[in-house]
């Protein structure tokens, strides 16, 4: 019998042994973050130009009643996909800082597009995430050091900076669409580390 539970315990920490060992060599898969810079074409006046991070382009103003947007751009304002703006939970949290070495996303203070007055994105409450000159030129350019923090309506995360404004076929008083060229880095794996 005690020979039985020895043999018994020695092949139970031979396995043990075997596992750990296993476990050891296994190397922690990560999906690394998308980086990519895009534009999108955006009216002064019309519609929403609206675009999904997770499909990294474009989408169509006859699905802004779905949840395959995030962001939502129209001459400077900026809309997320949540409550008035849109069916989904996209969340945004305005940033100052150097946006390449920003590498956590935070995990709370996400705010929402509450009414249509009340926006995530609030030129009012952040002092503006672009400078405007006004007429004669309408001068318009994203301001250095600002950028924003995405949580998508799948839970991922997002860091987008505003890279340039250029108008589109500008014969005035006023420019009817603007090219809003930004660059983002996200993460499809819901971790908040931008890596």
């Amino acid at each position: 019998m005690t020979m039985f539970k020895l043999s018994a315990l020695s092949f139970v920490a031979l396995v043990m042994g075997f596992v750990s060992c296993k476990k050891e060599d296994q190397k922690e898969e990560v999906t690394p973050a998308v980086t990519k810079t895009d534009s999108v074409r955006a009216s002064t006046t019309g519609n929403f130009a609206f675009y999904s991070f997770k499909d990294g382009k474009a989408i169509e103003v006859s699905d802004s009643a779905t949840t395959k947007w995030d962001f939502g751009i129209r001459f400077v304002s900026i809309i997320v996909n949540s409550h008035a703006s849109g069916p989904g939970n996209v969340g945004v949290v305005t940033e100052k800082g150097i946006f390449d070495t920003y590498t956590v996303a935070p995990e709370s203070g996400y705010a929402y597009d509450t009414t249509s007055s009340k926006l995530a994105i609030n030129s009012e409450v952040t002092g503006g995430w672009y400078n405007y000159s006004g007429p004669p030129t309408h001068s318009f350019s994203p301001k250095a050091g600002m950028f924003f923090v995405f949580k998508t309506t799948d839970n991922n995360y997002v860091k987008v900076e505003m890279l340039s404004a250029r108008y589109e076929d500008f014969v005035g008083p006023m420019p009817t669409h603007i090219w809003h060229k930004f660059r983002y880095v996200y993460q499809p794996d819901g971790s908040r580390e931008f890596k």
